[in-house]
């Protein structure tokens, strides 16, 4: 969406206040209140990896005016990828599972504090974030310690390399009840959308994608 629809205004904007395109749209949206923006998005644009498994899903945006700018669009699909997050924490707990503890891992946490923060307001949780930016690597090395083993100077489990290795930063995103209430009403909304469109009842994106390959194939 950043580097495909938005204008070139946006990015002038963002140049001259020394900015890339993504710090202005998280600042502009960060202006907004939950549910200012009027929209409730899909973010299927690669698919859905969990819980539906479906690659052939395409992406949606509901409630769009004439009025709708930039700063929504992109906030509504920060919104989307946090209630597909709930999804997947429902999902677990619904089958026994309990989610005690979010830990945000990788690049975003640093450099997205709007996203981080509506994560925590949508699934109503604590969110802590990795003190590594490279936690994906990080966690390669706790199994090789393991896998070394305690004699060789690693670990009998990734437990204990995790107790041992792992660290967490001070800051810790709470959410804020008034925004989760809203959420609540908006996670309700995309639920509809999400088993409308992703559960078979509808496969309206799925057609639209077969016709889109026909018609670049020449049939």
């Amino acid at each position: 969406f950043v580097d495909n629809c938005v204008p070139a205004e946006y990015h002038e904007e963002a140049k001259a206040q020394g900015l890339n395109v993504h710090q202005l749209l998280e600042q502009k949206a960060a202006q907004q209140k939950p549910g200012e923006h009027g929209l409730v998005a899909l973010d299927w644009w690669n698919g859905n990896r969990s819980i539906l498994v479906d690659v052939d899903l395409t992406g949606l945006l509901v409630g769009a005016t004439l009025a709708t700018k930039p700063e929504d669009i992109y906030r509504a699909l920060i919104e989307a990828t946090a209630y597909g997050t709930r999804v997947i924490i429902e999902a677990f707990e619904k089958n026994g599972v309990a989610v005690n503890e979010i830990v945000a891992c990788g690049g975003l946490p640093e450099r997205n504090r709007l996203l981080m923060q509506i994560y925590s307001d949508v699934t109503g949780r604590e969110i802590r974030v990795a003190a590594t930016a490279q936690a994906g690597a990080f966690g390669s090395a706790m199994f090789a310690a393991v896998a070394a083993g305690k004699e060789a100077g690693g670990y009998d489990s990734i437990l204990e390399a995790a107790k041992q290795m792992a660290r967490l930063k001070d800051v810790v995103y709470r959410p804020n009840p008034a925004h989760n209430a809203v959420y609540d009403q908006l996670y309700a909304e995309y639920l509809k959308l999400h088993d409308y469109f992703g559960r078979g009842q509808n496969d309206v994106m799925k057609r639209l994608k077969v016709l889109r390959q026909q018609v670049l194939a020449g049939d």
